[in-house]
């Protein structure tokens, strides 16, 4: 009977180093989708700051351009 509370004893012992590996793949598995979250968040604010520079300066450009006539336009015939 001595061997039956070691086989138990050996069990929670895997057991628990399983639930060990599990959990740590798992805490590293979220901070890398944290990484990952956060950098593209700071991607997306980065590129939102140079598109709206980008258009700020086109409309600064486009007002001090002055205005081009407008063409005429040919009718063409349709039968």
């Amino acid at each position: 009977m001595n061997k039956f509370p070691s086989r138990i004893s050996a069990a929670r012992r895997n057991a628990e180093a399983l639930l060990r590996q599990t959990s740590k793949r798992e805490e590293t598995y979220k901070l890398e989708r944290d990484r990952e979250h956060k950098a593209m968040v700071s991607k997306t604010e980065r590129l939102r700051e140079l598109r709206l520079a980008k258009e700020a300066e086109e409309k600064e450009a486009a007002a001090a351009a002055p205005p081009t006539p407008a063409k005429a336009r040919s009718r063409s015939k349709t039968k």
